[in-house]
């Protein structure tokens, strides 16, 4: 009789297991909307908290699992490869991905990290596998992945190799590209059919909420993913038009999907301080002209190892050099890399110098950032530190930058899935938002991705 009434027992326990495992299977999320907004910041976020209705941020900030220490863990940021790093989970030391534009060592000419001369735009550059691939290889291709963006970049690194469509905005226009194949007919019909009304912002959220209605996303026990790409003006007006669109966007998508089956996240491109102040202020500061340096380092090269052309262009902070000349004249490159960053040092406005050798062997922690946002097809060969406060200017491209040494925080936010509201102040990295992701519905990581999930 007692052995009878053990294994009653251990039946009912098991029994109870089993529904508690099917719950858990049956409230994993099967929508992921990721909402990116360009230069949203922690502190202009929270001084324009008043004016938040009820719907909007007030909400996400209210109920939702809130960071509000962000950043990316690495230099420099801008908004490619802020998402390519949201999608894929890494670096661009691994996914390829600098910046909005590269050098061609082939034709020493910028171009968009997306162009594509078959289609166009593509995203060929992204070297490593996102988000939403790897939800199309685990269901096996039956996901919805889409993307809507302002810029075209942003919405073709969002979405990843094997997304069903993207679109974004360009001369007041709706653009896609013919990369994602077969072409995605709902998607067709929407463009030829409606024209953007001039409110950006609305604009996506106008299409994102037709796509999750007219393709039934979250509807199936398939995950979906619908990754958005907005902007906000560094104002309180500009910050209380975004919470009256994210309002909206969250009050149209749970019309459609029960936000315990929804996993709702926002956050940062990165934000950067536009407005020089230095001089009004009497802040030190200074002008650091990069075509006049690599001139410079040129000249002193030739004094070196024989007149000749060693610098092949410049981009940005980067100098290129000619290897197949340095080759040619049967010169180490390590030599010639050595010397130059010997001599850039001693120049005003240089607060460092890093090599392209240095980047791929050093493993000095302090190099980490600067490390993890070089890749070694897409940089150059000698990478300069500008001081603080000083300007960075290109006189031939009329291209100029500050340079900051702190980190400007962003915020990430979670919310919908049956997570608890909750404040986290410790700094954290957006490189972790995919591992989360996928672990909230149960894919595996990007397959560059090494961060560990926030949660």
């Amino acid at each position: 009789m007692r052995n009878r009434y053990l294994y009653i027992t251990l039946l009912t326990l098991l029994g109870f297991n089993a529904e508690a495992t099917a719950q858990a299977v049956a409230q994993t999320p099967r929508l992921v909307v990721l909402v990116t907004v360009d230069q949203l910041r922690t502190d202009h976020l929270e001084r324009s908290y008043p004016t938040y209705t009820d719907d909007g941020l007030r909400r996400l900030l209210t109920d939702g699992m809130v960071y509000s220490n962000g950043s990316y863990p690495f230099l420099p940021v801008d908004m490619a490869s802020a998402v390519a790093s949201l999608a894929t989970g890494t670096t661009p030391f691994y996914h390829g991905v600098t910046g909005r534009e590269w050098i061609s060592r082939a034709t020493l000419l910028p171009g968009s990290i997306v162009n594509d001369d078959q289609y166009r735009v593509s995203p060929q550059q992204l070297g490593t596998s996102t988000t939403g691939d790897e939800m199309k290889v685990a269901t096996d291709g039956n996901s919805h992945i889409y993307a809507f963006a302002l810029e075209a970049d942003r919405a073709i690194l969002s979405a990843g190799h094997a997304a069903n469509g993207v679109a974004w905005i360009e001369n007041g226009q709706w653009q896609t590209t013919g990369y994602y194949t077969p072409a995605d007919k709902w998607l067709a019909s929407y463009l030829r059919h409606h024209k953007p009304i001039g409110d950006d912002n609305q604009d996506l959220t106008k299409i994102a909420l037709a796509c999750t209605e007219q393709m039934g996303l979250g509807q199936d026990d398939k995950p979906d993913m619908l990754s958005i790409g907005y902007a906000v003006a560094p104002t309180t007006a500009g910050y209380a038009a975004l919470d009256r669109t994210i309002g909206d966007l969250l009050n149209g998508l749970t019309r459609h999907v029960p936000l315990d089956r929804m996993l709702f996240v926002l956050t940062s491109t990165g934000a950067i301080e536009e407005e020089r102040r230095e001089e009004r202020f009497r802040i030190p500061t200074g002008k650091l002209y990069i075509n006049r340096t690599a001139d410079l380092v040129n000249l002193y090269l030739g004094a070196v190892f024989g007149s000749a052309q060693y610098i092949e262009t410049c981009y940005k902070n980067q100098l290129f050099l000619n290897h197949k000349l340095i080759s040619q004249k049967n010169i180490d490159l390590g030599d010639v890399l050595r010397r130059a960053q010997e001599f850039l040092l001693q120049l005003s406005g240089i607060r460092n110098v890093y090599t392209s050798h240095q980047l791929l062997t050093s493993d000095n922690q302090r190099l980490e950032r600067i490390r993890n946002g070089f890749n070694v097809e897409k940089c150059g060969d000698l990478l300069i530190d500008v001081a603080p406060g000083w300007e960075l200017v290109n006189e031939y491209t009329h291209q100029s930058s500050t340079s900051r040494a702190n980190i400007i925080p962003f915020p990430i936010i979670f919310y919908g899935a049956d997570i608890q509201p909750q404040r986290v102040t410790r700094p954290v990295t957006a490189d972790r938002i995919a591992p989360t992701i996928a672990r909230a519905i149960r894919i595996r990581a990007p397959n560059a991705c090494s961060a560990e999930p926030l949660f």
